[in-house]
């Protein structure tokens, strides 16, 4: 089973990039199952409807979230109605959507999908390891091969994770920060692992904010308001081999494409 996992999609350059990219690399590398995160596709700030729709349309089969999961007001029904857009999974009980979800391949292989959000400079959530180790134990009654977004700040946090589910998940993949990482590696016991999987979105920016904005922020620490930056852009990713009889990873390739 072979799954490419798209990381942090920046407003329009970001869809702009996958809709340009996506399937040249789905037929180049003959990609069974799509996944995405998609907490930045409108404007930088959270999901809409209209917009997850036009991720599905794309191809992606599953959509991960994050901490900006509820930035638009009109997601919160949508969510509710919609399993295929997952926010993290150590919410409290009772927050709309759900933070898993368990796809097939068109051949009819299965995959579990776990959303999760790290606490270290991030909002306080109910513990991400307590609830993985939960959530991983009921997956896999349903399917053997499991992938984690683990969204979060301090690489620290992602790392532990990953070794924390090493040999218990197919794959611990990183979100959130928007600069890939050069630490992808299968751990001791078969998990695919990379800290920080990179953004789709704005090539010449600051995490797919406008440099200039961005610079005079750090410059004068006076408030302003941010906006996703234009031109040339990146289309980053990873690509994972499962076997899906055993759910472990064969390998896990970094993809970083300038358009």
């Amino acid at each position: 089973m072979k799954v490419l996992f798209i990381g942090d999609i920046m407003g329009e350059p970001g869809r702009r990039a996958m809709s340009r990219l996506l399937p040249k690399v789905v037929a180049q590398h003959a990609v069974d199952l799509v996944i995405g995160n998609g907490e930045n596709v409108a404007g930088g700030f959270g999901i809409t409807p209209e917009l997850a729709q036009e991720l599905f349309e794309m191809g992606l089969s599953v959509i991960t979230t994050g901490n900006h999961a509820w930035d638009q007001k009109e997601i919160v029904d949508y969510i509710r109605q919609e399993p295929r857009l997952l926010r993290p999974a150590n919410y409290p009980s009772g927050v709309p959507g759900q933070g898993s979800i368990v796809v097939e391949t068109p051949a009819g292989e299965k995959l579990a999908v776990l959303q999760l959000m790290g606490r270290v400079y991030m909002p306080t959530l109910d513990c991400p390891f307590q609830v993985a180790r939960r959530e991983v134990a009921r997956l896999k009654t349903e399917a053997r091969a499991i992938i984690v977004d683990m969204h979060a700040e301090a690489t620290s946090e992602k790392m532990a994770m990953g070794h924390f589910l090493d040999g218990e998940v197919s794959a611990v993949l990183g979100t959130h920060t928007h600069v890939q990482t050069a630490d992808e590696q299968i751990l001791p016991k078969g998990t695919a692992y990379i800290t920080d999987i990179g953004m789709t979105g704005p090539l010449h920016s600051v995490i797919g904010i406008k440099k200039e904005i961005a610079i005079e922020k750090f410059l004068t620490q006076m408030p302003r308001r941010f906006e996703v930056a234009s031109g040339p852009t990146v289309f980053g990713a990873v690509l994972i081999e499962l076997d899906g009889q055993i759910g472990k990873a064969i390998r896990i390739q970094r993809l970083r494409i300038p358009d």
